[in-house]
């Protein structure tokens, strides 16, 4: 039985409704905390809601100036929102590059800097921001993706180094290549800029670099995110976790 380290906690999870986000909810609710399902999709999240005995945020990320005066009450957030475009630079939509920076750069800016003072104020919080390996390496016709996660983890880390003298800790989880819907929308992209048909693309892309050649679980990812929630991880701030099968030991 999972033990109930996170009673009384408020989480709110962005990208709630499906893949990681939603195996953080049910991690979390399991620990007892109270999650709040933050996604654009309403119908989805609020499935995901009655399964956790959570509520719904119905939020659009992309939309970052209507967030610039947010208050937002958490122990804890995740940041897991979060698109994908496969294209080389020279053809990458401007317009498109613009808005994975405001879903996966700025809104995480936005809402820490919303949550940060509560967090202050009752001396304990925790900033989960969901990373990939990306955030440590790049990989060609990701620009958007590879520069947004390299951003989020300098804000994690600065993050760290503000929040510790008040009790709040704030890391990244890095995952490789996670069975999820965002994984499998790019397989058919992947496909295409490579020149390789759909069957090939995750054996010979996404698991050419690690040696456990089989995709992340998102429960694994949430397992992660569940420790680094509780008391356990205390002295745990200003790190990146990789979970990418060895991707990252090259």
């Amino acid at each position: 039985m999972t033990e109930q380290d996170l009673t009384g906690r408020r989480a709110v999870i962005t990208g709630g409704a499906s893949g990681i986000g939603r195996a953080c909810a049910v991690e979390f609710a399991g620990r007892g905390a109270h999650v709040v399902i933050a996604d654009l999709d309403a119908d989805a999240a609020a499935t995901v809601a009655a399964e956790v005995d959570g509520e719904v945020w119905t939020v659009d990320l992309s939309d970052t100036a209507a967030l610039d005066d947010l208050e937002l009450e958490a122990d804890i957030l995740v940041n897991n929102a979060g698109i994908q475009r496969v294209s080389p630079i020279v053809d990458f939509d401007p317009a498109a590059f613009r808005t994975i920076q405001r879903i996966m750069l700025e809104a995480p800016f936005l809402l820490i800097r919303a949550v940060l003072p509560g967090m202050y104020s009752r001396g304990w919080g925790r900033v989960i921001n969901i990373s990939s390996v990306h955030g440590l390496r790049a990989s060609a016709f990701k620009s958007a993706y590879v520069a947004a996660k390299h951003g989020l983890e300098g804000l994690s880390k600065v993050t760290a180094l503000e929040g510790g003298p008040h009790g709040v800790t704030s890391n990244c989880i890095n995952p490789g290549y996670v069975r999820t819907p965002l994984v499998e929308k790019q397989i058919a992209d992947q496909a295409a800029v490579h020149g390789i048909p759909e069957s090939e693309v995750v054996e010979t892309i996404m698991l050419t670099e690690s040696a456990i050649k089989r995709l992340v679980e998102a429960d694994e990812v949430a397992s992660l995110a569940g420790w680094l929630a509780s008391d356990a991880a205390g002295m745990v701030t200003g790190a990146s976790y990789t979970m990418d099968g060895g991707w990252s030991a090259r």
